[in-house]
């Protein structure tokens, strides 16, 4: 691919759940993609939350130099592909750019339809044949629970999710093995 693939990852406040995907999609897709996180209800400045900083460390990756950002109009359209925690997040972001539609996506959605997609990847074929196919997924759980405030137990499990969802969808758009 002769451009690095735009990728947005939005959940509420950019403190836990999108940091952790936007840093260790960077990390697996290396310089296919340029990632980058905002939150819905976010504040700017502030450092990832202890607990998910600590789970992203244990995954593989660092938190240093994060610092969170509110959700822009212009992030969306910035964006080939608007990744959200959410299906509250989804619409939430489709309220601000609605333009964004085609290209917007739950994480386990995203991962679940590239999963069954299974025909390589060009960014810009594969992104609107999912938007085409997005009714025929089966319809399943697709949020991912927001650990804000919760144990750490609690944010280990929604890191493991997310690593999950991460692998099947970098894998999908030619990521190399995971490096640690």
């Amino acid at each position: 691919m002769s451009e690095a693939l735009r990728i947005l990852v939005v959940c509420t406040g950019n403190l836990c759940r999108s940091p952790l995907a936007e840093r260790l999609l960077q990390q697996r897709l290396g310089d296919r993609a340029v990632v980058t996180s905002a939150g819905t209800r976010g504040l700017d400045a502030a450092a990832m939350d202890p607990y998910a900083a600590a789970e992203l460390q244990r995954l593989g990756g660092t938190p240093y130099g994060f610092r969170s950002r509110r959700l822009r109009a212009a992030d969306v359209v910035g964006a080939d592909l608007v990744v959200t925690m959410t299906r509250a997040h989804r619409s939430d972001v489709l309220a601000l750019e609605p333009r964004g539609l085609q290209r917007t996506f739950t994480l386990r959605e995203l991962a679940h339809l590239l999963e069954r997609d299974g025909t390589g990847f060009d960014p810009v074929a594969t992104i609107a044949r999912l938007a085409r196919n997005r009714s025929a997924a089966t319809l399943g759980e697709y949020d991912i629970d927001d650990p804000i405030g919760a144990s750490a137990q609690v944010h280990a499990r929604v890191a493991d999710q997310i690593a999950a969802c991460v692998g099947e969808i970098s894998t999908a758009l030619g990521a190399d093995e995971p490096t640690r």
